[in-house]
């Protein structure tokens, strides 16, 4: 079990861009300006900006909403069930899934919202639970199967309006990054 962390101290960092998403879509709201251009597309040069700023940006309110409740539970379950190495994994959900997306994606539209850095959390926090095999890892993973689970369906192109291609880099750099560091002794 964590020492000497909390539920509130473990949240700070996935608050802090759940505030930023909140406040840029209201920018984009009572000012009528559309923010798209800061999405990720993909090989061009006024796209690369969207590798740092494309999860701060949603199209719609339930884009946004459907964003933001899995962002804060599987980020504070990341920082407080492993704080040692919750900021690395943060880290390369958002920036190599962005990157990955810009790279490979064969779409040419931009490419918004924070769901790539979802999935990468969720397949980060499913995959480590079983490389780890202890006891709380795994209920960890279990726990993210069957709040999360279902997420994996997005990985598929099945809607053009959803960018799959997030989806999909966030689950393989996750999955990586969990391999990457099973073995690392102490991550809580």
């Amino acid at each position: 079990m964590p020492q000497n962390r909390s539920v509130f101290d473990s949240s700070a960092i996935p608050f802090r861009l759940v505030f930023v998403m909140w406040l840029s879509f209201s920018i984009q709201f009572f000012y009528q300006i559309d923010l798209g251009f800061l999405g990720i597309k993909p090989r061009s040069f006024s796209g690369l900006i969207g590798i740092f700023t494309a999860p701060m940006i949603h199209g719609s309110y339930m884009h946004l909403l459907s964003n933001t409740f899995p962002l804060l539970f599987l980020g504070t379950l990341l920082f407080f069930f492993y704080d040692r190495i919750g900021t690395i994994v943060f880290f390369r959900c958002y920036l190599f899934t962005n990157l990955l997306v810009w790279i490979f994606s064969p779409r040419v539209s931009y490419h918004i919202g924070a769901s790539g850095l979802i999935y990468g959390l969720a397949a980060f926090l499913i995959v480590f639970g079983f490389l780890r095999q202890d006891f709380l890892s795994i209920l960890i993973s279990i726990a993210v199967v069957i709040a999360y689970g279902g997420i994996f369906y997005g990985v598929m192109p099945m809607d053009p309006r959803i960018s799959w291609e997030s989806h999909l880099a966030g689950a393989l750099v996750g999955s990586v990054t969990a391999f990457n560091l099973a073995n690392k002794k102490r991550v809580r």
